[in-house]
C-alpha cells in the first residue's frame, strides 16, 4: 500500500509513526486494503473548530504523542516542550528556582515570550500560575500536566487569535488528555545522576472503567507524584566552569566581576566579602578586614581572626586585596527540591446516542525549595515609591568589629552568618469542567462551565531587613534606630545599642539578633478564571471538493489575578530583594465563526473571524485565511495569513509594579574614565504599570509545503514571519539610561573625576506600547521509516530543525537591534540569548517487543553580543582584553540521550534512559544569569550524564 498525505496525516496524529503506525504496516495485504477502505475518523485539530478527515490542515500543526512522548525519555510534559526545536527564548525552566516564577515551567514558541504562546488543555484554557515571570509575563505552568494522562500535544505554530482569542500570537500548546481508558496501570520511575544525586522518583497509577461504546459511560482517574532532589553547584565543582564566578583560570579577570564574591575592582569600588570589605573614611578606597597591614590601610584596629584563610580555601589573588569565594558555587543549586501531587479524572455519561456529558477534574499540588547566596548588605532596592540605595550601608564608628575604630567606615559584607537565602514556594492548581456536546438538526455541539484556579505562597527566609541591619552596624545612627524600632517589635525587644557583630565575631550574636536582623517573610498569589462557552459546526451542501464545512461559537470568561508584594518590599526595607505586586481583574466575551471551502478536490480555502471584547481595553477583531493545494497524492502547498493580539495582563495594566534588576553598563562614567563602570553591573529597576495600554496586536504569515517523496517518508517545510506591534515592554535599560532616567548615589562618586555623578542606583521605567518586533524564520520536520528485511523490524529516523533568521525589535525613536543568534534580549531572557538554531534528531529501531531510540538536542552557537552590531562589542572580554569567549562566541550545543523499552510481557513494560549520554559539560557563559557560568539551555551539561529505570504493569 502506497501511503498517501491523507493516510500520513491521520497517521501522524494517531500514532505519530509509533504503535498504531507499526500495527497497521505489520497487517497483511488484505486486511491492510480492508483498513484503508474503511471510513477516515473525523478529528478535530488544534487550530480549527472543524471536524476533518486529515490532520495536515492549512496551517502548521506539529504532533506529539504518547509514542514521541516515551520515545523522548523525558519524564514530564515541562521537560520535553523545552527541549523542542520550536521552543525559544523567553521559555521559563523548572530548574530556574530563584527567578521570579520560581516552582513553574512555560513555553515560549519563536521567542516571543511565555506570554505569547497560549496552552490549552483538552482545548481549553487555565488558570495562569500566580506568579508572573520577571513580574510581568503571565504563562501557564506545564508541570501541572499529569504525563501518564496524555494523549498527544498539538503545537500549531502559527497566529492563532481568531479561534483562541488573546495570547495565542506566537501559536497555541494544545494538551490533549485521554478521554478515555479501561483497566489499570501501575508506573513507577527512579533516576539518578552518574554522580548519585539529584535523585527523582516517579510514581504513576491511572484506572479507568466503563466502555462508551457498550456500557454508555466511562470513568478514568490518574494519580501522579515526582519528587525531584535537590542538586547544589558545589557537588558539580569537578565539571570545569558549571557554577562559578571566579572565572580567572579560564582568562577572566576579578575586575571583571568574575573573580570571585569579594574582589577590590577598584578605587572606591567593592564587592561584598565573607569577612568584609570596609572604606577608608578618609581615601575612599576599600580594604579587606583580614588585612594587617596598619600602614597602608589606615586601619586603627587590626583583626587576624579575619584572616581570609578562616573563612575559605578558595585560591586567592584579587590586586585590590579582597577575599576571594565563590559564593554561587558554594551556596546556588542546578536545581531546586520539587514534590509534586496530581489527580486528574474524567467522566462521560452517553445519555442517548445523540447527548453525551462529561466531566473533568485536575489538582495539583507543588511544593518548591530553593536556596542562593546570602544577602549582602549594601544591595540596591526599588519600590514604586522610588530607589533605595544601600550603598551608605557602614560599621558604626563604636561598632567593636570596625577597623576604623573611631570614625564609621562602610562595609561591603556577604553575610554568610546568617546563611544562604532560602524561598519555600506551595503551589496548588484547581480546574473543574462540566459539559455537554452531541448533534441535534445536523449540528455537532460543544458547551461547558469551566473553573480553574492557581494560588501560590512563597515562604522566604535569610533576607535582611534594612532598617534593623542599619541600626545594628551603627547604633550610633539615631535615625537608623528610631526606624528599626518604629518597624520591628523584634528589634525594639533588643537591649538598646545591640551590635550585629560580623564575620569572625558572628558566634559573639544573640539568636534574638538574627531572629530580628532575618524574620521569616512571604507572599501570596492567587489567579482565577471562569468560563463558559458553546460552539457548534456542521456542513453545508457541496463543492467540486465536498461539503463545505462551518463553525460558530462563543465564550465568556472571568479573569482574576493578585499578588501580594512580599513581606517589607513594599517600602524597599528588604536588601536585595525586588518589589512586585499586581492586582487586576476584567470580563471577556468572545463570538467567532470559521469556514472550510474545498473548492476543488485538490483545493481548499478556510477562512475564520473573532471578536472580543474586554472591559478593561476594549475591543479587538481577529480574521485569519488559509489554503491547502494538494496537486497529487505525495504533494500539498499550505498557506495561510492571521491577525493576532495579546491584551495586557494585570501585571501590566493594573494595580502594583515593579522593582527587579539587570545588569548594565554606564555609558557616563565609562565616557569619564571609571573603567569598573564600563562593565555591566546590577542595577535595580524600577517599572510602574500603565492603564493606558493597548493590546499588542500581530500579523502572522505562514507559507509551507508537505512532500512525500518515498512510501513511509514525509517532509514539511515551512517559511513563517511574525510583526508584532504595540509590544508591552519595559522600557529598554540602555536607552532608559541614554535618557538620564536614573537614580545615582553622589557618594560612590570617584575621586580625581571631574564631573562624576555616582553609580547607577536604579533605571526609572514604565510599561508602554514600544516597539515593534520582526520575526521570521523555517520550519523544517522529516520522517522516515524503513522496514528491516528478515524480521528485523523498523528503523524511524525523525527530524526536527527550527532556524530563526531574524528578531528584530524597533523602538518609537527609529532605533532597532537583532537579537537573531546573539545573547539578546536581556531585558526579557535573563540573558539567555536567541539561538539562531535549534534542531531534535532521533533514530529509532523497534522489533518485537524492543524499542531503542537515540535522539540529539541541538542548540547553535550564539554570538556573546547584546544584538547584532552591537557598537560596544563583545560583552564579555578576557583579562587581557580579547573578546570572551572564544572570540566572542558561545560554542554549539549537542546532547544525546539513549532510551530502551521493553516488553517481556504483555502486562509488564520496563524502560531506561541515559541522559547526556556522552557527558558533555556545558560550553562556558559569563553573561546569562539566569545560570552561573552555563547558559539554561544546556542544563543538561550542567547537570552530566543521568540515568533513570522504570516499569509499568497494566492489569
Amino acid at each position: 500500500m502506497t501511503e498517501t498525505l491523507i493516510s500520513r496525516s491521520v497517521r501522524r496524529l494517531f500514532a505519530g509513526g509509533g504503535a498504531v503506525g507499526l500495527v497497521l504496516l505489520a497487517l497483511p495485504a488484505a486486511q491492510a486494503q480492508e483498513a484503508a477502505q474503511r471510513p477516515i475518523a473525523r478529528v478535530e485539530v488544534t487550530g480549527s473548530n472543524i471536524r476533518r478527515a486529515e490532520a495536515e490542515t492549512a496551517s502548521s500543526v506539529s504532533t506529539v504523542n504518547r509514542a514521541d512522548i516515551e520515545r523522548s525519555g523525558k519524564s514530564t510534559v515541562s521537560e520535553l516542550l523545552q527541549t523542542l526545536a520550536v521552543d525559544n527564548q523567553g521559555s521559563v525552566p523548572t530548574n530556574f528556582g530563584n527567578g521570579f516564577a520560581a516552582g513553574a515551567a512555560g513555553i515560549s514558541l519563536r521567542g516571543l515570550g511565555t506570554a505569547s504562546t497560549l496552552v490549552l488543555l483538552n482545548g481549553r484554557r487555565m488558570a495562569p500560575y500566580g506568579l508572573a515571570d520577571d513580574g510581568q509575563k503571565v504563562f501557564t505552568d506545564l508541570n501541572v500536566i499529569p504525563t501518564d494522562a496524555v494523549d498527544r500535544i498539538e503545537i500549531l505554530k502559527d497566529g492563532a487569535s481568531a479561534i483562541y482569542g488573546s495570547d495565542a500570537i506566537a501559536g497555541v500548546v494544545n494538551i490533549i488528555l485521554r478521554r478515555s481508558f479501561t483497566g489499570t496501570t501501575v508506573r513507577g520511575l527512579l533516576g539518578i545522576t552518574e554522580k548519585w544525586d539529584g535523585e527523582e522518583q516517579n510514581f504513576a497509577v491511572t484506572h479507568g472503567v466503563g466502555d462508551p461504546d457498550k456500557d454508555g459511560y466511562n470513568m478514568l482517574l490518574n494519580f501522579e507524584f515526582k519528587r525531584l532532589n535537590d542538586l547544589p553547584l558545589r557537588e558539580r565543582a569537578s565539571r570545569e566552569h558549571i557554577g562559578r564566578i571566579d572565572l580567572r583560570p579560564w582568562g577572566y579577570s576579578a575586575q571583571e566581576n568574575l573573580g570571585g564574591t569579594g574582589a577590590i575592582p577598584g578605587a572606591n569600588a567593592s564587592g561584598s566579602a565573607i569577612n568584609g570589605n570596609v572604606r577608608n573614611p578618609l581615601t575612599n578606597n576599600y580594604h579587606n578586614r583580614g588585612n594587617l597591614d596598619a600602614a597602608t590601610t589606615g586601619f586603627t584596629r587590626l583583626f587576624p581572626g579575619a584572616a581570609c584563610s578562616n573563612f575559605t580555601s578558595h585560591p586567592q589573588g584579587d590586586p585590590g586585596g579582597g577575599c576571594l569565594i565563590d559564593a554561587p558555587l558554594v551556596y546556588n543549586q542546578i536545581q531546586p527540591q520539587q514534590e509534586n501531587y496530581s489527580i486528574f479524572g474524567r467522566g462521560t455519561y452517553r445519555f442517548t446516542p445523540e447527548i453525551e456529558a462529561y466531566g473533568e477534574l485536575n489538582l495539583y499540588s507543588s511544593k518548591t525549595k530553593s536556596s542562593s547566596t546570602p544577602s549582602t548588605v549594601n544591595a540596591n532596592v526599588g519600590y514604586p515609591g522610588g530607589p533605595v540605595s544601600n550603598a551608605a550601608v557602614q560599621l558604626g564608628a563604636g561598632h567593636p568589629d570596625n577597623p576604623y575604630f573611631g570614625t564609621a567606615a562602610r562595609l561591603r559584607y556577604l553575610a554568610g552568618d546568617v546563611g544562604p537565602r532560602e524561598s519555600d514556594i506551595d503551589g496548588f492548581f484547581t480546574r473543574l469542567l462540566a459539559g455537554a456536546k452531541g448533534t441535534v438538526f445536523d449540528w455537532d455541539y460543544d458547551t461547558s462551565l469551566l473553573f480553574s484556579r492557581s494560588t501560590v505562597k512563597n515562604d522566604r527566609s535569610g533576607f535582611l531587613q534594612r532598617d534593623v541591619a542599619f541600626a545594628l552596624l551603627d547604633p550610633d545612627d539615631a535615625v537608623n534606630v528610631a526606624s528599626a524600632l518604629a518597624t520591628s517589635p523584634a528589634y525594639a525587644a533588643l537591649p538598646p545599642g545591640s551590635f550585629w557583630r560580623i564575620a569572625e565575631s558572628a558566634g559573639l550574636n544573640d539568636p534574638a539578633v538574627y531572629a530580628a536582623l532575618s524574620p521569616k517573610i512571604n507572599s501570596h498569589a492567587r489567579t482565577k478564571i471562569i468560563q463558559g462557552d458553546f460552539k457548534a459546526t456542521r456542513e453545508f451542501g457541496a463543492l467540486a471538493g465536498g461539503p463545505i464545512g462551518f463553525a460558530t461559537g462563543l465564550e465568556w470568561r472571568r479573569e482574576e489575578t493578585e499578588l501580594e508584594p512580599t513581606t517589607g518590599t513594599e517600602r524597599g526595607n528588604v536588601i536585595g530583594l525586588g518589589y512586585s505586586a499586581y492586582s487586576g481583574a476584567r470580563n471577556v466575551f468572545g463570538i467567532y465563526a470559521e469556514a472550510l471551502a474545498p473548492v476543488l478536490p485538490e483545493l481548499e480555502l478556510t477562512a475564520a473571524l473573532r471578536y472580543d471584547d474586554y472591559t478593561d481595553v476594549g475591543d479587538n477583531w481577529a480574521p485569519k485565511a488559509g489554503l491547502k493545494w494538494t496537486p497529487s497524492k505525495q504533494f500539498a502547498l499550505r498557506g495561510t495569513f492571521a491577525r493576532g493580539f495579546r491584551a495586557p495582563s494585570a501585571a501590566e495594566n493594573g494595580v502594583g509594579g515593579l522593582a527587579a534588576f539587570s545588569t548594565a553598563a554606564d555609558p557616563l562614567r565609562c565616557g569619564l574614565g571609571v573603567q569598573a563602570a564600563c562593565s555591566a553591573g546590577n542595577i535595580a529597576v524600577i517599572t510602574s504599570p500603565n492603564p493606558d495600554l493597548q493590546p499588542e496586536r500581530s500579523k502572522s504569515y505562514n507559507i509551507g509545503l508537505i512532500w512525500d517523496p518515498l512510501p513511509r517518508a514525509s517532509v514539511s517545510i515551512d517559511f513563517w514571519k511574525i510583526k508584532r506591534k504595540n509590544e508591552i515592554n519595559q522600557e529598554l535599560t540602555d536607552v532608559a539610561i541614554a535618557n538620564g532616567s536614573v537614580a545615582r548615589d553622589p557618594s560612590t562618586a570617584e575621586p580625581g573625576v571631574a564631573g562624576d555623578p555616582g553609580a547607577i542606583t536604579a533605571v526609572l521605567a514604565s510599561y508602554v506600547n514600544s516597539a515593534q518586533t520582526d520575526v521570521r524564520g523555517i520550519d523544517l520536520d522529516a520522517r522516515y521509516t524503513l522496514r528491516l528485511p528478515g524480521g528485523w523490524g523498523n528503523l524511524l529516523f525523525d527530524g526536527k530543525l527550527t532556524y530563526i533568521d531574524e528578531w528584530v525589535r524597533r523602538e518609537q525613536d527609529g532605533s532597532e537591534r537583532d537579537f537573531a543568534g546573539t545573547h539578546g534580549n536581556c531585558d526579557v531572557t535573563n540573558c539567555v540569548g536567541t539561538p539562531d538554531y535549534r534542531a531534535n534528531l532521533r533514530a529509532a529501531w523497534d522489533r518485537g517487543d524492543w524499542r531503542v531510540s537515540l535522539n540529539a538536542n541541538y542548540r547553535g552557537p550564539i554570538d556573546n553580543v547584546l544584538f547584532k552590531g552591537d557598537p560596544d562589542g563583545c560583552a564579555s572580554v578576557y583579562a587581557d582584553g580579547r573578546p570572551a569567549p572564544r572570540n566572542c562566541e558561545l560554542a554549539s550545543f549537542t546532547t544525546f540521550d539513549l532510551v530502551v523499552r521493553w516488553k517481556p510481557q504483555p502486562a509488564w513494560e520496563v524502560f531506561g534512559t541515559v541522559e547526556n549520554l556522552f557527558d558533555k559539560i556545558a560550553p562556558l557563559d559569563p553573561l546569562t544569569y539566569g545560570a552561573q557560568a552555563y547558559n539554561p539551555l544546556d542544563y543538561a551539561g550542567a547537570v552530566g550524564r543521568t540515568l533513570s529505570l522504570g516499569a509499568r504493569y497494566t492489569f
